[in-house]
């Protein structure tokens, strides 16, 4: 990735992965960290299944995941591949069958469980699926359903015992020379999850896919994976991410997104700079940010925004963002484009003028990056 020679401290250097290819997708590599959900319509819901994989492509989804637990998801699933806007991961659990039909049907990507996916014959009859039919693989190693013998052999679900579930894993998809593959190994436990994909990430060099499974409900849930993913990023792993919340799968895409933008790791979309509020604020901040996040939710051109209560920080912070408001006195407050003061405006009409000067910075922004790319 390009380094940030001003502010050193801000580069990341990302772990070197082999690039693999779910379906137009790339993963790993130098490609960029791709953010993926699932669904969780019943599969033979066509219709509502598909309104859900567009509304998280919409939202801005790389890669959905659609679970396939019977014959019929599995008819279903063709279906759905041939309407959907991004890339299809079928996942497959318990069944290998589902596997084989999973990538006849047109899926991506077949997610596989060691723990419960069967014998490495069944395994190999899934790799053979994937090979004719372009379906790269994913291991998924999950600490809630790891192999008998290696729970017999540490006692419990524990870092070691997950990588371990996960090489022996690759070995077989290797000895069938399949490397199509990425790779990851979650845990509902923060430290038990960092611990296992630090390890993963210099055993190999799949790509990785990053979770912690099961992080709970949409609070609980962004702070868990907020930190274990955000760590594990910040230390340079990880190719792709999902975000597990009880909570709509758009939501798990907007905190994916937010936890790569917090990094500079991802750009999209209106990145707001608000502070909490205090006394001293000009106008209300809360309702403020509240009304433009919904008003702005369209924008998908990577920009800044400053929504400051008062001129302690205001200025400073509307000195690196595209568009600034900063509260002041009298009713009113001082707009600043391009970190320059520009105007005033009443707190009334502030929303409705911060939405326009937002809109045009944007289509500012596209027209620059057009000019660029007609350039090289």
């Amino acid at each position: 990735m390009s380094l940030n020679h001003i502010r050193p401290w801000r580069n990341i250097y990302r772990r070197k992965s082999r690039q693999i290819m779910v379906g137009n997708v790339p993963v790993g590599g130098d490609a960029p960290i791709t953010v993926q959900t699932m669904t969780n319509t019943l599969t033979t819901d066509v219709a509502g299944t598909v309104a859900q994989v567009q509304a998280a492509a919409d939202a801005g989804a790389d890669i959905v995941r659609i679970s396939v637990p019977d014959e019929a998801s599995s008819k279903a699933l063709k279906e759905i591949v041939r309407e959907s806007p991004v890339p299809i991961v079928a996942d497959i659990h318990f069944h290998y069958r589902r596997g084989i039909e999973a990538a006849e049907a047109g899926a991506a990507c077949l997610r596989i469980n060691p723990g419960n996916i069967g014998s490495e014959e069944r395994v190999r009859e899934v790799i053979a699926a994937a090979r004719d039919h372009g379906c790269s693989m994913r291991i998924g190693v999950n600490a809630g359903s790891l192999e008998k013998h290696l729970l017999d052999k540490y006692g419990e679900p524990c870092p070691d015992a997950m990588v371990e579930s996960g090489l022996e894993h690759i070995r077989i998809l290797q000895d069938n020379d399949f490397h199509e593959f990425k790779i990851s190994v979650k845990a509902s436990d923060v430290f038990m999850a960092a611990a296992a994909y630090q390890q993963l990430a210099e055993a190999t060099d799949a790509p990785i896919h990053l979770g912690i499974t099961e992080a709970g409900g949409l609070t609980s849930g962004t702070i868990k994976s907020a930190i274990g993913l955000g760590n594990l990023l910040w230390m340079g792993i990880g190719d792709t991410i999902r975000v597990s919340l009880s909570a709509d799968p758009v939501e798990e895409i907007k905190v994916g997104y937010e936890i790569l933008k917090s990094l500079g790791l991802r750009h999209r979309g209106v990145n707001i700079i608000s502070c909490p509020s205090c006394a001293r604020q000009g106008f209300d901040v809360i309702k403020t940010v509240e009304a433009l996040e919904q008003r702005l939710e369209h924008i998908k051109t990577p920009m800044s925004l400053s929504i400051i209560g008062c001129v302690v920080n205001g200025p400073g912070e509307a000195l690196m963002t595209d568009v600034g408001f900063t509260g002041g006195g009298a009713g009113n407050g001082m707009v600043y484009l391009a970190g320059k003061q520009s105007h005033r405006m009443d707190n009334a009409q502030m929303v409705e003028h911060i939405v326009e000067q937002v809109e045009k910075r944007a289509a500012e922004i596209e027209a620059e990056t057009a000019a660029q790319d007609a350039a090289e």
